[in-house]
């Protein structure tokens, strides 16, 4: 599996954190897509931080109460996922009266990941969504008798701010991002902060 690495350098005068993050793929389902905060560290003037992956998928699902930016998304479970194996994965309570997700099947659409909410699921309570390398990517807020189809298309966007790993992203209202691509042989890149405050990658 290939992985890959994204090396951030802090060349300004400005104290805050590189983030990571997804926009959200085409889905299935009503209601409003967040991407998360992927992966975030914090970096000082004149020092690098690099996040490195692999396109390892999962589900997760999180009690965020009202799913909204702003508010962070932890991931209370994550469990694998594929989207041309284990596809398909349903949220419900136990009858211990526990959020969990249970009967992963192959059974979902081909290239895509589904999460069927059973009719259980206390309305916003709880958020579900995908991850990639054990971090969440995006989320919706979980409802009864919803089911949401993901179909990943790995991207990647880098910006520098005051956010931790996990945290609820209007992609509407963020200012200062840079696309990172990937492509063929090259697998890794480095996005520096200048002292113009502006991100550029090479």
């Amino acid at each position: 599996m290939t992985t890959y690495s994204l090396t951030c350098l802090n060349n300004s005068q400005l104290h805050g954190s590189f983030a990571v993050f997804q926009k959200a793929p085409p889905m299935t389902v009503p209601g409003n897509v967040f991407s998360l905060a992927w992966f975030a560290r914090p970096a000082a003037p004149g020092s690098r931080v690099t996040f490195t992956w692999n396109l390892d998928y999962s589900f997760v699902w999180s009690e965020t109460g009202l799913l909204q930016p702003g508010i962070n998304f932890s991931a209370t479970q994550v469990i694998g996922a594929d989207p041309n194996g284990q596809n398909l994965v349903q949220l419900t309570q136990d009858s211990w009266g526990a959020t969990t997700f249970a009967n992963p099947s192959v059974t979902g659409a081909l290239g895509s990941l589904t999460i069927q909410q059973l009719s259980n699921v206390v309305p916003n309570r709880t958020s579900v969504g995908i991850g990639m390398a054990g971090s969440g990517t995006f989320a919706v807020q979980a409802a009864p008798n919803m089911t949401a189809v993901f179909t990943p298309h790995p991207n990647y966007w880098v910006l520098f701010g005051n956010l931790e790993t996990g945290d609820v992203i209007d992609v509407e209202d963020v200012t200062g991002s840079v696309e990172v691509t990937y492509g063929g042989a090259l697998t890794s890149r480095t996005a520096t902060l200048g002292l113009d405050n502006l991100i550029s990658v090479a």
